[in-house]
């Protein structure tokens, strides 16, 4: 099982699996999206769902409640619950 995840405002599209994060399954199909810490504290990789179903994978990632409520994740440790639109402004693939 997959979901398909659409950045926008780029369009680029990525297959996402159950146990992979948003962040590393990018990566796995060339999507490039901001990243550092890679552990849920740092917030480089925060963006918003624009549409969709998304579960953080750890109990407290560096977002609030309030940004919860409002959409913000942070992909590197997310997964996809279903089909998903995230707003990822500085995403690129990685040929350019």
């Amino acid at each position: 099982m997959s979901y398909t995840v659409v950045l926008q405002p780029s369009g680029l599209r990525f297959a996402a699996t159950p146990g992979r994060s948003l962040l590393r399954a990018g990566e796995d199909a060339g999507v490039v999206m901001p990243s550092s810490c890679r552990n849920g504290t740092c917030r480089t990789c925060l963006c918003r769902v624009v549409q969709g179903e998304v579960a953080h994978t750890i109990e407290w990632p560096g977002v609030s409640r309030e940004e919860k409520a409002e959409g913000w994740i942070l992909p590197c440790v997310a997964e996809a619950r279903s089909d998903a639109v995230l707003d990822v402004p500085l995403a690129a693939s990685f040929d350019g």
